[in-house]
Order: C-alpha cells, then structure tokens, then sequence
C-alpha cells in the first residue's frame, strides 16, 4: 500500500479510536469516498496494535495490576483487589469474542462495511451518546466499578462490530447511562478495549506472519507505530477534555456525519 495512505490509516485510526465517534467506521469510510484501494480487515486490525499499545502505556498501573490478578485468579485467589479487576476485565470481554465469532462463521464482517450501515450506526449512535450523557448520572466510579456493569458495558461492545457504532462510544455510552462520571466512563471504556483488541490484533498478527508477505508485514509495522503516537495523544486530550466538556461536540459530529453518509448511500 501507498505510504500516503497507510500513514492517513494509521492517523485516521489512532485519532479515532478513543473518540466516541467510531475507528472502524473512519476506516471502512475512506476507500469509500476516496476511490483508494480497500485497505481490507487485516490491515484495519492492524492498525489497532498501536492503539492497544497506546492506551497499555497509558494505563499501564491498571495494565499490571490486571495481569497479576489474572495469576491470582488462575490460583482462585479472588478475595482482592487486582483479581477483582482482572475478572471485570474477562466478564466485559466475553461477549465482544463469542459475537465476532458468530460474524466471523457467518462471513457477516465485510457485509456491515456499507455506506447505509456505517451511517445509520453512526447516528442512532450519536443520539443514544447524547441522551446517556445528558440524562445520566454521575454518582459511580472507576473504582466502585461492578462485575454487573461490567457484563451490561460488555454486551454494549459486542455491538461495536458493527462500523459506525464505536467502541468507546457504546461503552461510554452504557457507563453513562449506568451513572458513571464523564472521566471514570471514559477510563472503564479504555480499560475495556485492551484485551478484545488484543484478541483481534493476535490474531491478525498471526495470519500476517503465516502469510510470509513482506510488503504486508512492512505496511503492519508502520501503520502500527504511527496509530500508537497518534493514539497517545488522543487518550491524553480526550481525558482531559472530559474534565470541562460534554459529549455535545461527538453527538453533533455523529449526527452531521451521519446524516451525510446516508445522503451518499440512498441519493
């Protein structure tokens, strides 16, 4: 692939990614209304490695502390807190996995990747961002967070399958609605995206290095490393924005967007 446009991939990934306005649907959109080559899955869950790698190093406190509650787990030492994290973490995860092993048997993936299905996801997406932000609570916590909320903020990612929803917008979505602050939603959403992607982002990394395809293994480093500063800088100014902003500005992007790409799908 073009350098030009595996380095518009990787930004329109790493930007996106942690905005509630849907990665997955940037990247099916820009062969779509660029005429550029379809970049394809693999390199769009390639991109996602920078992110995961981002968002590893932002939180990686939480990212250590998970991983020894999953040792103590695996020893059924749960009366804790870090065993406690790690069992949020895989009951969050669960039904993200078993949904885009449903879509992966019934070859549903790239079907979803069309201009109606990106719009429509994109608003009603923005208008159940909106409502959650604006009628939610914000009585919970990071840390008071639930292994109950996280199964309902789980089955609200496994809709993020589907371009246009977002997966940081669903989940913040569902962490608002459930009364958990802008910020705290924000940090369990960016929590709950480390190991479904990484789940993706194996398996892709297995099938680019089975494939012996230098060039494709090549255009995977680079967009990898280019998402990752991009993602970086993403999560550290959405934070931080959360602090004074609403949502208004994603929920209005969302629905101009949308609005848009509905036009181009049945004009």
């Amino acid at each position: 692939m073009p350098f030009l446009h595996l380095v518009i991939l990787a930004l329109i990934q790493g930007v996106t990614e942690f905005l509630p306005i849907s990665s997955s649907g940037h990247l099916a959109l820009y062969p779509l209304l660029t005429g550029a080559e379809d970049q394809g899955l693999k390199l769009d869950v390639a991109t996602h490695i920078g992110s995961l790698a981002a968002v590893m190093l932002y939180f990686r406190a939480d990212v250590a502390m998970a991983a020894r509650g999953a040792l103590r787990v695996l020893r059924w030492d749960l009366m804790n807190r870090e065993a406690h994290l790690a069992l949020l973490l895989l009951v969050a995860t669960v039904p993200a996995v078993l949904a885009g092993g449903v879509l992966a048997a019934l070859g549903w993936a790239e079907a979803l990747r069309s201009l109606a299905v990106i719009g429509w996801a994109t608003l009603i997406g923005g208008l159940l961002l909106y409502l959650a932000d604006r009628y939610g609570r914000m009585e919970k916590a990071e840390a008071g967070w639930t292994l109950k909320d996280a199964a309902l903020i789980g089955l609200a990612q496994a809709a993020a399958l589907v371009p246009g929803v977002s997966r940081s917008g669903i989940t913040i979505t569902a962490a608002r609605a459930l009364g958990y602050g802008r910020v705290d939603a924000a940090r369990v959403s960016f929590l709950m995206s480390i190991p479904v992607t990484m789940a993706a982002a194996l398996l892709v990394l297995v099938e680019v290095a089975e494939s012996g395809d230098a060039a494709l293994q090549a255009d995977v480093a680079i967009a990898a490393v280019l998402s990752f500063l991009a993602a970086y800088a993403a999560i550290a100014l959405f934070l931080r924005m959360l602090r004074t902003w609403s949502m208004n500005v994603f929920v209005v992007y969302r629905l101009f967007l949308g609005a848009g790409l509905l036009y181009l799908a049945y004009a």
